[in-house]
């Protein structure tokens, strides 16, 4: 038995490993990201996961390494956090009226094996107003999302459909990771 660690500071994925009652803790990953845009998305996301778990699991070997990344794509181009409001209204511009893919990669890596799989689920967005998008973006909360925007706060005001999961939007695909996790012995966690 190991203790898990979430390789992530992001207050959705650790509310949504706590909602399932999953024991963990918590450890900032160090790693500069690499983005190679060359990538599929789906591959892009497992390895920006996987960056972020590796580096982790070399600082703490004796556990369970769990890391996930979340990007936004439309129209082949790939929608990481927004570097400034400006950065946040042009995403938000791009995306309005219109359907997107959120990709979510998760990572999860023990001295003895590792597992990695990705979600995509599909968003489409009312059109919006520029005004709409300034207040938003006046909000603060874009500051630090894939796409800038948060579907589980005022973002889901913007949303005007979804297909695919929910939770991997918010940023973790909770049920596959739990599933996942059953191939891991974690301390305090039941196993069936």
């Amino acid at each position: 038995m190991k203790p898990l660690i979430l390789a992530s500071q992001s207050p959705r994925r650790k509310q949504l490993l706590k909602q399932v009652h999953v024991p963990f803790s918590i450890e900032a990953s160090l790693v500069e990201e690499e983005m190679n845009n060359e990538e599929a998305p789906g591959d892009l996301v497992i390895s920006l996961a996987k960056q972020k778990a590796e580096e982790v699991y070399s600082r703490f070997s004796h556990a369970i390494v769990l890391g996930a990344d979340t990007i936004v794509v439309v129209d082949d181009h790939v929608l990481g956090k927004p570097k400034d409001e400006y950065d946040a209204k042009e995403m938000l511009q791009r995306l309005s009226g219109r359907a997107h893919q959120v990709y979510t990669g998760v990572y999860i890596v023990s001295k003895e094996k590792h597992v990695s799989f990705f979600e995509v689920s599909d968003v489409k967005f009312y059109s919006l107003e520029e005004d709409e998008i300034d207040a938003y973006v006046r909000s603060g909360e874009p500051a630090d999302k894939a796409g800038a925007y948060g579907i589980q706060g005022i973002g889901a005001t913007l949303v005007e459909s979804i297909k695919g999961d929910y939770f991997s939007i918010v940023g973790l695909p909770i049920a596959k990771v739990v599933r996942a996790l059953k191939e891991f012995e974690i301390e305090g966690y039941p196993q069936t």
